[in-house]
C-alpha cells in the first residue's frame, strides 16, 4: 500500500505533516537542491519532537565522493531517524561504487538510494543495491524546475522500477516535482511511498511554507485508495 512522504525543514513544519496525516516525515533543505542535507543539530530536533514510532527520513546529499557521502549518512543515522537517503550520480550510480558505499554503510544504519530520473539512471541498480544491504529506493528529479517524475519516465519505466524493487525485496519511493493530481496514476504503481515538498507548499514553491490543506488532501486521497484496495 502507498503511503505519504512529506518533506520537512523543521520540527514545525514536521509536526504539522504528520498532524495532517504524513506517513514518513523526512528532514530535507529544499533550498540546498534536490537532496539538500540540513545540520545535524536540526535533524535531530525533528526525530526527538516526534513520537517515538513516526517514521522518519533524512538526506545526506549526494556527493560524488563515495567516502565523504558515507560519512554524512552515518552521521545522521546516528541523530536515530528511521532512515537516511544517499543520491546516486553519474559517478556513484554503478554496481562498483554501491558496493563501496554498502561495504562502508552496512550494520550501521537503514540507508536508501536516491536515483535521479532527469539523469538517465541505471534503473535496473535494484540487484547490486540488495547485494550491497541497501533498504530501498528512489527515483526522484534533481532539477526543481517543474518538470515531473512522470514527464521523464513512462508509467512503463517507473512500473518496471517498483517491480524490480519488490523482487529484491526493497522499499520503493516515487518523487520529483509530484502533484496531488498524480497520486492515483502513480499509486496504482504499488510504490511504498510517494514523496512530495513542493506539490504541497503554498503557491507550490518548494522553499514556502507547508500548506496543511494540500497535506490533509493528499493523504486524503491516498487513504481512499488504499481502502478502496482493501475492499476489493
Amino acid at each position: 500500500m502507498t503511503r505519504l512522504l512529506v518533506s520537512v525543514v523543521d520540527r514545525a513544519e514536521a509536526r504539522l505533516a504528520l498532524a495532517q496525516g504524513a506517513d514518513l516525515i523526512d528532514a530535507k533543505d529544499p533550498s540546498a537542491g534536490a537532496l539538500g542535507a540540513l545540520p545535524l543539530a536540526t535533524i535531530a530536533a525533528i526525530r526527538a519532537d516526534l513520537p517515538a514510532d513516526t517514521v522518519t527520513s533524512a538526506v545526506a546529499g549526494d556527493d560524488e565522493d563515495i567516502g565523504r557521502l558515507a560519512q554524512s549518512a552515518l552521521a545522521i543515522a546516528a541523530t536515530g531517524v528511521t532512515y537516511v537517503k544517499l543520491g546516486l550520480g553519474h559517478r556513484t550510480a554503478r554496481p562498483q561504487a554501491v558496493a563501496e558505499l554498502g561495504r562502508l554503510l552496512t550494520g550501521r544504519g537503514r540507508f536508501i538510494t536516491v536515483l535521479f530520473a532527469d539523469e538517465d539512471p541505471p534503473l535496473a541498480l535494484t540487484t547490486a543495491l540488495r547485494e550491497a544491504g541497501f533498504a530501498g529506493a528512489m527515483l526522484d528529479t534533481r532539477r526543481k524546475s517543474g518538470v515531473r517524475l512522470p514527464d521523464l519516465l513512462p508509467a512503463e519505466a517507473l512500473a518496471a522500477f517498483v517491480a524490480d524493487c519488490r523482487r529484491q525485496g526493497l522499499l520503493c519511493g516515487l518523487a520529483g516535482s509530484l502533484r496531488r493530481d498524480d497520486i492515483p496514476a502513480l499509486a496504482s504503481l504499488d510504490p511504498d511511498y510517494l514523496g512530495f515538498r513542493g506539490g504541497l507548499c503554498r503557491a507550490g514553491d518548494r522553499r514556502g511554507e507547508l500548506d496543511p490543506l494540500a497535506i490533509a488532501e493528499a493523504a486524503a486521497r491516498l487513504a481512499a485508495l488504499r481502502q478502496g484496495e482493501r475492499a476489493a
